[in-house]
């Protein structure tokens, strides 16, 4: 994959991220800075999406850890530590974080 196609998915998925985000009935903010998705809970703490383009990764880091993700050949973003997709990550995280359940990316 060329970098410039990488850039191309991953500005696709971070406007999917914040518009799924903004349509969520939780106090929760999302804000875009370069290669950075950052969301913040109500509570103050964070969690960062970051798009690592020497090794075509996104990456999460989340009160419940760190998590890479790359893109498998059905063109899905899957995390190589735990098995989970972009969707399944960030709902798991998003919901411990918030203390409620969330869901995204469905």
């Amino acid at each position: 994959m060329q970098d410039s196609e990488f850039h191309g998915l991953v500005d696709e998925l971070f406007n999917r991220i914040e518009d799924d985000i903004d349509s969520l009935d939780q106090d929760v903010d999302v804000d875009a800075s370069g290669d950075i998705l950052t969301i913040e809970f109500a509570d103050g703490t964070t969690a960062i999406i970051s798009r690592q383009i020497g090794n075509h990764e996104v990456w999460v880091a989340a009160k419940s850890g760190g998590y890479h993700l790359f893109l498998d050949e059905n063109q899905t973003w899957q995390c190589a530590a735990t098995g989970e997709d972009l969707s399944g990550l960030l709902s798991r995280v998003m919901s411990e974080q918030t203390g409620t359940q969330v869901a995204v990316l469905n």
